[in-house]
């Protein structure tokens, strides 16, 4: 199996090389016929011309193209054929595979033991690999579309397919085999990925890292070609949705086994590896606002060039952190050589990007000129401003401490409070401008106008501020008169009162709209204003997915009142916390084939009354000796009471229990959804407007028929 499994990588480099070479050697051979046909010649580019083997090669370079894209297309069935190798032998408990070994044992979970394929070095940059030759599968049997922009993008894969083949075949081989005499037994996958959640988490997360490979390959395409139009960017919006999309739940199922598993009561900590895959989801973000800009006015055509090429390459620079041991992190890979191939890779696509750029500037003259600072092209350009400069701030903190090591000589970390000093700020603004730009018009906006639909959803969002900030704090909720005073609280209320702007604006712009066909068709408003969003749901999609992020922020801006406590209970001892009083039932143990666990039995009372129990675990690993944490929380629309089994005390045998009592935990979750199902709107195309008669006609047939008369 290990055999065939090495061969299968192996073909697939070699089909991926062929790609490339016969689909670069196509592509010049057209350019090279092009130029030299005549402009203004009625004579078809299929008819020969004369120069020898030139000639012949000439003319064979569309079957040749169509070569390449075959083998582009076989290497994926090679690749896949890896994977599935390597999920068989994980099955099959074959411990010769040194991978294998590493991170799978016999009383592993079937689950689990499927997800061997991304839970290690190896397997990972297997799965990577099988994902890009996934998504590049799918583009060329979609070639027809534009067959010659297809066709570099193709080639542009091929490239990235591979260096990431190279990686699986000459430095980090997952089939590998043990030396010496096989085991019994593996070392089991790490305690903190046996959770349902890690099923699911690194493949959205790796859909969306490698998806942004797509939109590269197109740009670079274009760029090479000097694309006419903007058709290019039609293609890669779409992709560039979709890869947003998965990298966005990769996102936050990460935050949310974080919560879960790690037993810290957060969910985001700016951990460095957090912090790899945030970056190419704001430079993303970014693009995908002021990609309108060149659709509808022809600007910002270089921004959005490179803003396509950072993101693929915050995307390979995220995958040089977690896998080069440069830094560390609870999140990362164990050290290895392969940093130097993922920092030679990123030199080499940074100089071949900044190659043709510089060669085809000049073809990326924008068409016009921002006209006023009221219209909707500063909204968008001050969007982009935003996102670029919490990506530099978080890429300036992530590489602080190596910097710091290398300019100083000792290493020097930064934590939450350095990126929350700008990423709150900014995250305020931004806030503003979302609310804003839905009411601006392309080129210029009219104050009156301005001051016309801003001004009661402005009212709004003060009327929630001002009852936030006045709301006492029996009610139960986080919020009280007295605490907004501190900066931290008067951060959180600002955001919670710009998110309830956000959400009035967007609203407004459904009410408007839907008023406007209720009154033509005689429809209710609920159904105007779905009638209203099949009609342009890339718009209506983006606003709920606007509406999605507010509520995430509202989620995220409960942090500021969230509590803790941790305490030795014995049995019947009592811990208060908010408004829940918790009482230590009982300690238990339990033994199962993969782990042993050891369980705190609680009790949990609210306002007096009993709401039921909670059970936090402790578990062992047996074939990885490593201990981790199950908490166990209750969650509620208005806070999240999370309880942590720290340990036993050994004099006395007595349970620490860790509360954590985090309020609006659960927008986070919901506000993700939204998000999801706006984005999916979004690349629903649009519905058909009604065709309508003229009014005359309508009028004649709303009349009665004539009656007949005699003469």
């Amino acid at each position: 199996m290990a055999e065939l499994g090495s061969f299968a990588l192996l073909l697939a480099l070699a089909l991926s090389v062929y790609s490339f070479l016969a689909g670069m050697a196509a592509l010049i051979f057209q350019r090279q016929k092009a130029a030299a046909q005549p402009t203004n010649s009625k004579i078809p580019s299929t008819v020969p011309q004369s120069g020898g083997l030139r000639s012949l090669l000439r003319q064979s370079s569309e079957r040749l193209g169509e070569t390449a894209r075959r083998a582009g297309i076989a290497s994926f069935g090679a690749v896949l054929l890896a994977a599935i190798i390597l999920v068989v032998c994980a099955f099959q408990d074959n411990f010769s595979i040194a991978y294998i070994f590493h991170h799978s044992n016999r009383d592993l979970p079937g689950p689990y033991k499927f997800a061997v394929l991304w839970s290690g070095q190896e397997g990972s940059l297997l799965f990577w690999s099988l994902l890009l030759t996934g998504y590049a599968f799918v583009l060329r049997l979609r070639y027809k579309t534009d067959p010659r922009l297809f066709a570099y993008a193709s080639v542009a894969l091929a490239g990235v397919q591979i260096f990431f083949l190279s990686l699986l075949n000459f430095a980090a081989h997952p089939f590998a085999i043990m030396q010496g005499n096989i085991p019994a037994d593996g070392n089991g996958l790490n305690p903190l990925l046996q959770y349902p959640e890690m099923v699911i988490h690194p493949p959205m997360l790796y859909l969306g890292y490698v998806g942004f490979t797509v939109p590269f390959a197109f740009a670079l395409g274009a760029l090479i070609m000097k694309y006419p139009g903007e058709k290019w960017i039609h293609i890669t919006r779409r992709w560039t949705m979709v890869t947003w999309a998965f990298l966005t739940c990769g996102i936050f199922l990460g935050a949310h086994w974080a919560y879960s598993v790690l037993g810290w009561g957060g969910y985001w900590g700016w951990d460095p590896v957090e912090n790899a895959s945030l970056m190419p989801w704001l430079t993303g973000t970014a693009f995908l606002h002021s990609v309108m800009m060149q659709e509808k006015r022809g600007m910002l055509k270089v921004w959005n060039m490179w803003l396509v090429f950072a993101t693929f390459w915050l995307a390979i620079l995220g995958t040089f952190l977690t896998r080069s041991g440069i830094i560390s992190s609870v999140h990362a890979f164990a050290q290895s050589s392969i940093g130097d191939w993922f920092a030679w890779f990123l030199v080499i696509t940074l100089a071949v990007f900044l190659f043709f750029f510089v060669k085809n500037r000049k073809h990326l003259v924008s068409e016009h000129k921002l006209e006023s600072l009221a219209s909707r092209e500063s909204s968008f350009l001050f969007n982009n401003l935003l996102f670029v400069l919490l990506c530099f701030t978080v890429l300036w903190g992530t590489w602080f401490p190596k910097i710091s090591e290398l300019v100083q000589g000792n290493k020097v970390t930064v934590g939450a409070p350095f990126y929350n000093r700008v990423a709150i700020p900014v995250a305020l603004l931004l806030l503003i401008l979302t609310a804003v730009g839905p009411l601006l018009a392309w080129r210029e906006t009219s104050l009156e106008s301005l001051k016309r639909n801003f001004l009661w959803p402005t009212i709004g969002a003060i009327v929630v501020a001002i009852f936030l900030m006045a709301a006492p704090e029996s009610w139960g909720g986080p919020f009280g008169l007295k605490p907004w005073r501190e900066i931290s609280y008067f951060y959180s209320l600002m955001a919670i009162s710009l998110s309830v702007l956000v959400i009035l604006t967007v609203a407004s712009e459904f009410y408007r709209g839907g008023r406007v066909i209720s009154r033509h068709s005689g429809q209710g408003m609920f159904a105007s204003m779905v009638q209203l969003t099949h009609r342009n749901t890339r718009r209506y999609g983006g606003y709920i997915v606007h509406f999605g992020a507010v509520v995430v922020i509202i989620g995220l801006a409960g942090a500021a009142f969230n509590q803790d406590q941790e305490k030795e209970m014995a049995y019947g001892d009592k811990m208060n916390i908010g408004p829940y009083t918790l009482v230590c039932r009982s300690y238990t143990e339990d033994d199962a084939p993969n782990y042993a666990s050891q369980w705190a039995m609680v009790d949990v009372y609210k306002g007096g009354k009993p709401i039921g129990s909670m059970t936090p675990v402790r578990r062992f690993y047996k074939a990885s000796q490593q201990t981790s944490t199950m908490p166990d929380i209750r969650s509620t629309l208005n806070e999240d009471l999370y309880l942590v089994f720290e340990g036993v005390n050994q004099d006395n045998g007595h349970p620490i229990i860790k509360a954590h009592l985090n309020a609006l935990v659960m927008w986070i979750w919901m506000g993700v959804w939204i998000m999801l199902i706006g984005t999916g709107l979004a690349l629903v195309p649009n519905a058909p407007a009604p065709v309508r008669a003229p009014a005359t006609a309508r009028l004649e047939r709303a009349q009665p028929a004539p009656v007949a008369t005699g003469d």
